[in-house]
C-alpha cells in the first residue's frame, strides 16, 4: 500500500495511559460517517468503534492516530462477491492471497462464492472444510455463501443455520462440473424452502437456451464473444428470476448484472414490492467492448463487458437506485487457463481479478462523473453489507466494527499486476492510471501489517 503520511503517536504505557477510555483514538478533518465527511474524533475499544465525536473533544487513546491533510478515513469496503477457490483450485486463488489484496484495496469483509472450490460449498461438511482452510490464513473479515444445485435442498436450511448470507445458483452452466446449474422450475422450488427461514437467492442470470442458440465464440475476437453471450439471454434470466420472487414471495439479488435493457423491469418489479437486489461490478462500469482488443482474454468474463452506450445507463441505474451496489466479482485463475498464447475467447476462463483495485477504479470513473465519495462508499460498503445480513459491517457508526481504511483520493497509481496481491498477475487494467490509494486498512482496530492474520470468520447476522 506505499508509504504513508499519517502522524501517528503511540502514546507511553504510564499509569495515566494505561487508564485511557480507549484502545485506539483516530483523529482527522474529513471521516465518512452517517452524517456526512465530518471532522471526529473516533473512540475504539476491543475493535468497536464506541464513540464518535467532534473533532476537539481529546479523546484520550492508547494509542492515537491522527489522519494527514490528504487522507480521508473510510468505512472498510464489504465485498460480496469474491471467488477465493480453496480448497481444491488454490492455484487459482487462495485465503491468504485474495485477503491481503482485499486489504490493500480497502476491503475489509469478503463474503465467499460457493464455487470453484472442490468440494463446493452446498452442504455443511463442504463449509467446513472451507472455514478451516481460511481460518489461519485470513488478513480481512470473511463470510460465505452456500450453494443452491440440483438435490440439495435439505441441505439448504442445515446451512443458513450453519451462518451462510444466502444461496447462489446459476441458470446455466456454471463453468465446472461439480456446480450444476438449476431448471427455473427447481430454483422456485428452492425459492419456496428458503423463504421458510427468510434467506435469500442469488442468482446468475443467464439463460441456458439463450446461449445454446447464440453464435459459437470461438477466435480471438471480442465482438463474436460478446455475440456469444447476448443481451436476450440475460433479460429473459433476469425476467425469470423476478416472477419466480414474485410467486414465492422470496428474496432474491442479481448478480453482477450487464444488461443495461434489464433496468426497466428490475424497476418495475422493485415497485411492485418484488423482494429484489441487484448488483454490477467495476468491469462493467469502467471498460468498454469497443476498446478490448482481439485476443485480449483478460477481458473476458460472463456475462461480458457490453458496449459505451449501455455502460452509461448502468450507471444511472446506480445513481437512480436501481442497482443497489457496487462488487468485484472477483474470479481469477491460472493465466494459462486464460490462453493469453492463444487469444481464443471461446476456450479462456471468464473472469476479471479486480479485489484489489475496484475502489480505485470506481473512484476514478466517479470522479469524472461528479458523484460523491460518500455515494461510492454506500455502493460498495453499507449495501452490500446490508444485502448479506452483516449487521456490523459497512459503516463508521456506533456499534460497528472498527473497520476502515485511509483513503487518499486525490494520489494516483499506475497499475501493475506483478505488484498485486492476486495469485496469479494478470488483469484488464494494466498499465491504467487509476486516482485515489488506499494507504492503510484497519479490522477491528487492527491495522493489517501483511505478515501476519487477523481476520475473521463471520456469520450471517452477527451481532
Amino acid at each position: 500500500m506505499g508509504n504513508t503520511e499519517l502522524t501517528e503517536a503511540t502514546t507511553p504505557r504510564t499509569e495515566e495511559n494505561t487508564g485511557a477510555d480507549f484502545d485506539l483514538v483516530i483523529r482527522g478533518e474529513r471521516i465518512v460517517t452517517g452524517a456526512g465527511t465530518v471532522a471526529r474524533e473516533i473512540g475504539i475499544r476491543h475493535g468497536k468503534i464506541v464513540a464518535i465525536e467532534p473533532l476537539g473533544n481529546n479523546l484520550s487513546g492508547a494509542r492515537l492516530i491522527e489522519l494527514s491533510v490528504e487522507e480521508v478515513l473510510i468505512p472498510g469496503l464489504v465485498d460480496t462477491h469474491v471467488h477465493v477457490n480453496e480448497p481444491g483450485r488454490t492455484e487459482w486463488e487462495g485465503f491468504e492471497s485474495a485477503t491481503k489484496a482485499a486489504a490493500a484495496g480497502g476491503v475489509t469483509t469478503i463474503v465467499d462464492m460457493p464455487l470453484n472450490s472442490i468440494p463446493p460449498t452446498v452442504n455443511v461438511e463442504a463449509l467446513e472444510l472451507k472455514q478451516d482452510a481460511a481460518r489461519a490464513k485470513a488478513y480481512v473479515d470473511v463470510g460465505f455463501w452456500g450453494g443452491a444445485i440440483p438435490g440439495n435442498k435439505s441441505d439448504l436450511r442445515e446451512l443458513h443455520d450453519a451462518g451462510v448470507s444466502g444461496f447462489k445458483c446459476f441458470l446455466l452452466h456454471s463453468g465446472v462440473e461439480e456446480f450444476p446449474y438449476l431448471e427455473p422450475d427447481e430454483m422456485e422450488e428452492d425459492m419456496t424452502e428458503i423463504v421458510s427461514f427468510d434467506s435469500m437467492m442469488l442468482v446468475h442470470a443467464e439463460d441456458s437456451r439463450a446461449i445454446d442458440r447464440a453464435p459459437n465464440a470461438e477466435g480471438d475476437h471480442y465482438d463474436r464473444f460478446l455475440a456469444s453471450r447476448p443481451r436476450g439471454a440475460e433479460n429473459v434470466a433476469v425476467a425469470e428470476v423476478i416472477e419466480r420472487a414474485r410467486w414465492t414471495g422470496a428474496r432474491a439479488h442479481i448478480l453482477h448484472l450487464s444488461s443495461s435493457d434489464a433496468l426497466p423491469m428490475i424497476e418495475s418489479a422493485k415497485r411492485d414490492g418484488v423482494k429484489l437486489t441487484v448488483e454490477t461490478c467495476p468491469h462493467y462500469l469502467t471498460l468498454l467492448a469497443e476498446e478490448i482488443p482481439n485476443g485480449a482474454t483478460a477481458f473476458k468474463c460472463c456475462p461480458p463487458i457490453r458496449e459505451a452506450s449501455n455502460r452509461e445507463l448502468l450507471w444511472k441505474g446506480l445513481e437512480d437506485g436501481i442497482i443497489d451496489c457496487i462488487v468485484s466479482d472477483h474470479s481469477p485463475s491460472t493465466i494459462d487457463l486464460k490462453d493469453v498464447e492463444n487469444g481464443d475467447f471461446g476456450v479462456a476462463w471468464g473472469g476479471v481479478a479486480s479485489l484489489q483495485l475496484g475502489l480505485a477504479l470506481i473512484w476514478t470513473e466517479a470522479q469524472r462523473r461528479g458523484i460523491k465519495l460518500e455515494t461510492v462508499l454506500d455502493w460498495m460498503s453499507k449495501r452490500p453489507a446490508e444485502i448479506a445480513g452483516l449487521q456490523h459491517k459497512g459503516a463508521i457508526a456506533l456499534g460497528n466494527d472498527a473497520d476502515f481504511a485511509f483513503f487518499a483520493p486525490e494520489d494516483s497509481f499506475l497499475v501493475d499486476v506483478n505488484k498485486l496481491h492476486h495469485k496469479n498477475p494478470i488483469s484488464p487494467y494494466q498499465g491504467k492510471v487509476l486516482a485515489g490509494k488506499v494507504r492503510r486498512t484497519f479490522v477491528r482496530g487492527t491495522e493489517v501489517d501483511f505478515t501476519t492474520p487477523q481476520g475473521k470468520l463471520i456469520r450471517r447476522g452477527e451481532v
